[in-house]
């Protein structure tokens, strides 16, 4: 079977400071990620508020993460576009400036058909020589691939996996069957990760674990060992910061989470704006009571 990594990705934040990225800060949460054993880390996706970066501050964005990462884990960048060319451009300088891998999501607003999605993806992958995740969140791009066209997808070479982000379970169930043995499946929902990992799933590629990197890595560790309950126990004591990390559109909630642990500030780029004062309580006691349990 084909697959990018194994085990706890994380959706990385970009953290700004007077609306340009703080590197110093983008340094120390790489390096946080790494000491918790993270498998893999994705740059410039949804949660990284890639729609607002501009493309000079994506090469040197990629440029500054391969260098400080290293080679202690997987560099995954995100890389969709509506356009089919502008996602190649926007692939090829990735994989230029050092990509693992290609995080590529549906084209949104245009909404192809499934024809569409098999030829879009066809013909990017024919442009790079580094492996694909391509990306299904119907919720944002109101685009859904099916399962028959997954499967079809994942008969080309370099596309290694599916980030699953449509949260019906029947779809996932009938995606699991589709792509078995064939490429990698990766949640996209972390309250959903358990419930991947026993349909097959390579990994998780998870919000949370930008606040709690040990923990989900954990959970994973912990399945893959066949330790079943102990990943399904800390998996329950993280489900509500889980449900937390989406009381707002992410990454809006992720953001203040990451700015109260003060890994950043809680700086968001227009059009999002920060956590209304009426949930900042349910993101905060989230974050505690897992602290709490750490003790």
């Amino acid at each position: 079977m084909k697959e990018l990594f194994k085990g706890s990705c994380v959706a990385l934040i970009t953290p700004f400071k007077k609306n340009k990225i703080d590197y110093e800060k983008l340094g120390e949460m790489i390096d946080f990620q790494l000491v918790a054993g993270t498998s893999a880390i994705l740059i410039l996706g949804t949660t990284g508020e890639s729609a607002t970066i501009t493309y000079d501050e994506r090469i040197e964005m990629i440029k500054f993460c391969r260098n400080r990462i290293g080679n202690n884990c997987k560099m995954l960048v995100g890389a969709g576009s509506n356009s089919t060319r502008t996602t190649i451009g926007l692939c090829q300088t990735a994989e230029k400036y050092g990509a693992d891998g290609l995080l590529v999501v549906t084209p949104y607003y245009n909404k192809c058909n499934q024809n569409g999605l098999l030829c879009h993806y066809g013909t990017i992958a024919n442009s790079v020589h580094i492996p694909i995740i391509i990306y299904n969140v119907p919720s944002r791009t109101g685009v859904n691939i099916c399962p028959e066209t997954a499967e079809k997808i994942s008969h080309i070479d370099n596309i290694v996996g599916i980030k699953e982000a449509n949260s019906d379970l029947i779809h996932i169930d009938k995606m699991c069957e589709a792509l078995k043995n064939k490429m990698a499946i990766y949640s996209g929902n972390d309250d959903l990760n358990l419930y991947f990992l026993k349909r097959g799933a390579s990994g998780v590629i998870s919000v949370t674990a930008n606040l709690f990197p040990e923990l989900v890595n954990e959970v994973c560790k912990d399945y893959f060992d066949g330790k079943i309950s102990l990943a399904e126990n800390l998996h329950n004591d993280l489900q509500k910061v889980n449900r937390a990390m989406f009381v707002d559109v992410n990454p809006i909630p992720v953001k203040y989470g990451a700015s109260y642990m003060k890994l950043c500030d809680n700086e968001l780029r227009l059009p999002l704006t920060p956590l209304s004062f009426d949930k900042l309580h349910y993101v905060k006691d989230s974050i505690d009571e897992i602290k709490n349990l750490n003790k």
